[in-house]
């Protein structure tokens, strides 16, 4: 079985990281690991050598992005995230299958009149035509998901606080209730950040 990111950098499987303590590990090993250290090695050990390069290159890009990082711990600990990503949307749409992702409950209101309204947009330029009230109120609807998408990050630097202890002293299911948690918040956050991405291209184009 292929080393997870965290062992490849002798880390614990926890969320709290100190980013300069991983970027200093990322260089030393970099040093060991780079192919030019292998330059006039046997064809193997330099095919070794480009290997562990490129592992090391994901494992630091994904463990020093907070939600990256995230991400990956719930995926080894056996949870497939809602896909949220523009790849997966245009995907979606060129095939017409439905891509994974769930409106949260509490956002349904909100997301259908976006949805209007981004609609609109797109009619009226088309159209050619400007309206500056339709325009004001998707300002002030993106603020207010960049608002909620704050809060959720802030809500989730304390499952990693808590994720941290239970990695050391919690139970099984003390763990099982936090990952849910954590799967909840940074699917939400994704959400938000997809919802951001659509008002933005919609201003824009």
């Amino acid at each position: 079985m292929p080393v997870d990111y965290f062992t490849f950098f002798g880390l614990p499987r926890k969320l709290e990281i100190n980013p300069a303590q991983l970027e200093k590990e990322f260089y030393a090993l970099n040093r060991k690991l780079h192919p030019d250290v292998y330059a006039a090695a046997p064809d193997q050990e330099r095919e070794w050598s480009l290997e562990q390069s490129s592992l090391l290159n994901d494992a630091y890009r994904t463990l020093k992005d907070p939600i990256r990082r995230t991400e990956y711990l719930l995926r080894l600990e056996g949870v497939e995230l809602e896909e949220q990503s523009k790849a997966a949307t245009e995907k979606a749409r060129a095939t017409g299958e439905l891509k994974k992702q769930v409106v949260p409950p509490d956002m349904l209101e909100e997301v259908f009149e976006l949805n209007m309204q981004l609609e609109e947009l797109r009619m009226q330029k088309k159209m050619g035509e400007d309206d500056p009230a339709l325009l004001e109120e998707l300002g002030k609807a993106k603020l207010s998901l960049e608002d909620k998408s704050e809060a959720l990050m802030n809500e989730l630097h304390g499952l990693w606080r808590e994720w941290d202890q239970s990695v050391d002293s919690g139970t099984e299911e003390q763990r099982r209730t936090l990952r849910d948690k954590m799967v909840d918040l940074v699917n939400r956050r994704n959400y938000l950040r997809n919802l951001v991405r659509d008002v933005n291209e919609a201003l824009e184009t």
